[in-house]
């Protein structure tokens, strides 16, 4: 395959990284991708181990990346252990990807509580339903769990404690645009100790 949509150059990202990305992530939303805020998260375990799954952005601003899942998940353990996390977005149609390096910090409170009450009851639900990575005999498990607490709370489903969100505060992000011959575009910016961005342009 041939990149040769668009081209990538320092006046086009500015200074400020993360207000470059809301302009990329905004018109791969404007191009109707499928699944736009999917991202994949990296992690090491506790022996050096690296893994890798897809999750959901739901929030960037000028803190970092934010998503929510089951704190005691194996992501959640290795999180726990080892506070340093990689994110990556591709998005195909517009022959893009952003890299993103980071720290990885629980949300407040307040702010997992307001996303998980805005979800369905059903998702509520299988918050407390399902022990997340956790070995199950077989689905029935899930399905009884769903049942009980599905009578337990009813419409009024509280957050979960080992439910609720992350932020992923970047040190290093990488904007790629696919060129031509393989001649791709690559802006990086690393954070500098007083909190500026220092960018520079990588070879393909």
């Amino acid at each position: 395959m041939d990149y040769s949509r668009e081209a990538l150059d320092e006046q086009a990202t500015g200074d400020d990284p993360m207000h470059f990305f809301m302009k990329w992530f905004s018109e791969a939303e404007s191009a109707q991708i499928t699944e736009v805020n999917a991202m994949t998260l990296a992690t090491v375990d506790a022996d050096h181990r690296p893994h890798a799954r897809i999750v959901l952005l739901k929030g960037a601003d000028e803190r970092g990346f934010s998503f929510f899942t089951n704190y005691d998940s194996a992501k959640g353990t290795h999180i726990a252990a080892d506070p340093f996390v990689a994110l990556l977005f591709f998005w195909k149609e517009l022959e893009r990807q952003v890299r993103i390096d980071g720290r990885i910090e629980k949300l407040p409170a307040a702010e997992s509580d307001e996303y998980f009450y805005s979800r369905p009851v059903g998702s509520r639900l299988g918050a407390w339903a399902s022990p997340q990575s956790r070995e199950i005999p077989g689905r029935e498990v899930l399905e009884q769990n769903y049942e009980r607490y599905q009578k337990e709370f009813g419409e009024n489903v509280p957050r979960p404690p080992h439910w609720g969100g992350y932020l992923v505060v970047p040190q290093r992000i990488e904007f790629w645009q696919g060129r031509s011959s393989r001649m791709h575009d690559r802006i990086s910016f690393s954070r500098n100790e007083d909190g500026s961005w220092k960018r520079c342009r990588l070879a393909p």
